[in-house]
Order: C-alpha cells, then sequence, then structure tokens
C-alpha cells in the first residue's frame, strides 16, 4: 500500500522544488564554461606571445599582454560562476550576468585585434546574459 504526501510535488522551477536547475540555468552554466576556457586560451596567447595579435590605431589599444590578463581573469571568473549556475548556488546568477556582461564588453573592445573570435565569443556571452535574465532559474 502506497501512502499519499500530505502536500503536493511542487514541478522543476518552482519555489521549493527538487532542486536541480532548468534549461535556462543548465544552458547559461554550460556556455559560461565553454566561454571561460575560450578567454582563459586567448589570455594565455596573448601573455606568452606578444606578437601573436596587432591593431593599427586603435581608442582601447592596450599591451598585448594587458589584454591576456584581462581575458584571463575573465575566462577564470566565467568559469568559477559557471560552475555555480550549474550547481545552483544562489549568488552565481548575478555574478555570471555581471562576468558575462564584462566579458561581451571586453571582447567587443578586443575585436579590432582578432575579430573572428571576438564576435562568437561576443555572441556566447550575449546568450548567457539572455539566458540568466529569463525569470527565475531554480
Amino acid at each position: 500500500m502506497t501512502t499519499v504526501p500530505s502536500r503536493p510535488e511542487r514541478g522543476h522551477g518552482e519555489p521549493g522544488g527538487s532542486g536541480t536547475i532548468n534549461g535556462a540555468a543548465m544552458f547559461a552554466g554550460s556556455m559560461m564554461m565553454l566561454s571561460g576556457p575560450l578567454s582563459i586560451l586567448m589570455g594565455a596567447s596573448g601573455i606568452a606571445h606578444d606578437t601573436l595579435f596587432a591593431a593599427s590605431r586603435y581608442s582601447y589599444r592596450f599591451d598585448v599582454t594587458a589584454w591576456g590578463w584581462i581575458h584571463l581573469v575573465v575566462g577564470v571568473a566565467l568559469v568559477i560562476a559557471g560552475l555555480g549556475v550549474l550547481t545552483d548556488q544562489g549568488w552565481s546568477r548575478g555574478v555570471g550576468i555581471a562576468v558575462a556582461a564584462i566579458s561581451l564588453v571586453t571582447q567587443f573592445m578586443f575585436v579590432p585585434y582578432y575579430p573572428l573570435w571576438a564576435i562568437p565569443v561576443m555572441t556566447l556571452d550575449l546568450l548567457i546574459v539572455f539566458a540568466l535574465t529569463r525569470g527565475r532559474l531554480s
């Protein structure tokens, strides 16, 4: 004989739900886990090979090593926030939005150095912000 629970079961995405993350959060966390390592690789390339990227007269001109460190730090922050989203941490949504927005801006500023890399990563960052700003995640 089975017993009937005293309170109704809640579905995914509702307060008091089963604790699993929904599709938007899974997508955002996965994309942060993709965008973060890509930024880390870009940062490592900039730090290791100062002559890998070049841009002519440009308003946001930094030394390529400085760009490498910027990308490295943003990439590590994306990975940490992505892990937080995937493990359904309370702080991860706001941090993920902030870090993805910072990554989006830094990639935009990096377009003259390497547009074929920066534009797809900007697209990933925009999708992350969109997914994280869609209503409640869990």
